[in-house]
């Protein structure tokens, strides 16, 4: 029996060691970035190039469609693409994508570059940080740094792709992806991944550790996702996401605040702005629009403290909108960093509307008749339970009351229906009811 036990687990060992077992099936690792430059992006491709080296696949591609980022996020992505033992094509699609300005340094970096048809590259330059111009001693400075990172990198391609890569960031220039393929800045124009695999099959590929052939016939595409926390974090990058972070956290503190003992309005209030506060770290924004904000919010509640009739949230309203354009949209600010206007204009309208009907609450209940106490029962109809004269019984709301005849003169029968018109300590003053 021992002998036919260790006799199958001889043949089970002998089967996976054999060449196109399941453990030796080559694999390419797919991901896909889309959008701007974040750092849950690069997070995201440091975890991809991980995974793909310690699976040992054939060559890991990034599908990349972005307007752009931060330098800093370029810079990271790039160390991390150079420094991969995994051979990493960068592929800027599906058709229509683009791999614009900080995209267009980070698709030199690939140990592999293609393009899908329809596709674009390039417009390089760079900006400030809240996506001003910069002067012109910093510019010259920092497209000097640009160009001869780009040098370097495009520097295998030939005379004729260094000239381009290099005009993509001194004039803004950019190109076709059959454009940037007559002039070597890519390796292919791949109509969709399949295709891609096709062309990349015995392409020499030059790593850190000399020339390699990528062996891709028949290798398994396998997409890496990204995670939740990922995806989150890669959605603040929308300004009007942020935004509307922004403005339901500070409501859902003031209401916390004026009505103190509850937790779900703070709590949905803190985590908005906490959401709200990592996408303006990320974003280029302007932090003088977040004084108008402010104001805006401080009108709004003296509008109720101190009611003016809707004036203060008139101006409030205003202050809102001012704030949030000066926040995202100043200028100089890339056209896909920009919050919609129609959304900040609605949001302002919608929170001043929230505010004026508690300001018309607030007057209203300032105008409203005292309910409690003595005050409360004048003007208050009753019936005499007793004759009045002219004192007697009379029941007022239910409850039954010494009472006096106010004109002293008169006499008030049983049944007959009666008006409260002043109170004397725990008697009342009334009247018989007109009509």
């Amino acid at each position: 029996m021992r002998s036919v036990i260790s006799l199958a687990l001889g043949l089970v060992v002998w089967l996976a060691s054999l060449p196109g077992s399941a453990q030796t099936e080559r694999q390419i690792l797919v991901l896909t970035a889309s959008g701007p430059l974040t750092p849950a992006l690069v997070e995201y491709l440091d975890r991809g190039l991980s995974l793909a080296e310690r699976q040992g696949v054939e060559a890991l591609i990034l599908t990349l469609d972005t307007p752009g980022g931060q330098v800093e996020h370029m810079n990271r992505m790039i160390q991390s693409i150079r420094g991969s033992s995994i051979p990493v094509v960068i592929y800027v699609s599906p058709r229509g994508a683009i791999a614009g300005s900080a995209g267009t340094v980070i698709a030199l970096a690939g140990h592999v570059a293609a393009m899908a048809p329809e596709t674009a590259i390039g417009a390089a330059s760079p900006v400030g940080g809240q996506g001003e111009d910069l002067g012109e001693t910093i510019e010259r400075k920092v497209k000097e740094i640009l160009k001869a990172e780009a040098r370097g990198l495009a520097a295998r391609r030939g005379a004729d792709a260094v000239a381009l890569a290099e005009a993509t960031i001194e004039e803004a220039k950019a190109v076709s992806a059959s454009e940037a393929l007559e002039a070597g800045l890519i390796d292919f124009i791949a109509n969709d991944l399949e295709d891609l695999r096709s062309q990349l099959d015995g392409f020499e590929v030059q790593m850190q550790s000399g020339p390699r052939s990528l062996q891709t016939s028949g290798a398994e595409l396998v997409e890496l996702n990204q995670t939740f926390i990922e995806q989150l974090l890669g959605t603040l990058t929308n300004p009007n996401i942020v935004f509307l972070l922004m403005a339901i956290g500070v409501q859902s503190i003031l209401i916390e605040i004026s009505s103190p003992g509850g937790w779900v309005a703070g709590f949905i209030g803190v985590v908005s702005l906490a959401l709200g506060a990592f996408g303006l770290g990320v974003l280029p924004v302007n932090w003088a629009g977040l004084i108008f904000l402010l104001t805006a919010f401080v009108l709004f509640i003296l509008d109720i403290k101190a009611p003016t009739h809707g004036a203060l949230t008139v101006a409030g309203a205003v202050s809102f909108i001012a704030g949030a354009l000066i926040l995202f949209n100043s200028p100089g600010t890339p056209a896909f960093q920009r919050v919609s206007v129609p959304l900040v204009v609605g949001t302002a309208l919608l929170t001043s509307a929230v505010f004026l009907t508690i300001v018309m609450f607030a007057i209203s209940a300032q105008r409203r008749r005292v309910e409690v106490g003595s005050e409360a029962l004048v003007g208050r109809m009753g019936v005499a339970k007793t004759e009045l004269a002219p004192t007697g019984m009379v029941q007022v709301g239910g409850e039954l009351w010494s009472a006096q005849v106010g004109d002293r003169s008169a006499a008030l029968r049983a049944g007959q229906d009666v008006e409260v018109i002043g109170v004397d300590g725990l008697r009342l003053r009334v009247r018989a009811r007109d009509g």
